[in-house]
């Protein structure tokens, strides 16, 4: 990831990738960590989405929420083929990203 300001729209599952929740975010990484350690109520939390599967840059936080938009408007198989689009096997995205004791 850059390190200047970006934002990010992302996606993230369960184990069994069956159940799927797109977010926007000015910081991936605390983000996606506070998904893993449920530190969120909410949807994410109540159904165990702990894996990244998918995400985008942008500069501008009003593209990133245009285009979560975009992609909530989407139907559950537009989903599927944009996350099968850049990571076909379904690959934990942020795998390495945290130190084994911090998740």
């Amino acid at each position: 990831m850059r390190e200047e300001q970006s934002y990010c729209v992302y996606i993230m599952t369960n184990k069994g990738n069956t159940t799927l929740y797109t977010g926007v975010t000015g910081g991936l990484e605390v983000r996606v960590l506070q998904h893993k350690k449920k530190e969120i109520e909410g949807f994410t939390k109540r159904y165990n989405l702990t894996k990244l599967v998918y995400y985008e840059e942008f500069e501008y936080i009003d593209d990133a929420i245009y285009r979560e938009k975009q992609i909530k408007a989407g139907s559950r198989k537009k989903k599927i083929d944009l996350v099968n689009s850049i990571n076909p096997d379904w690959k934990d995205l942020s795998d390495g990203w945290y130190d084994d004791d911090t998740v």
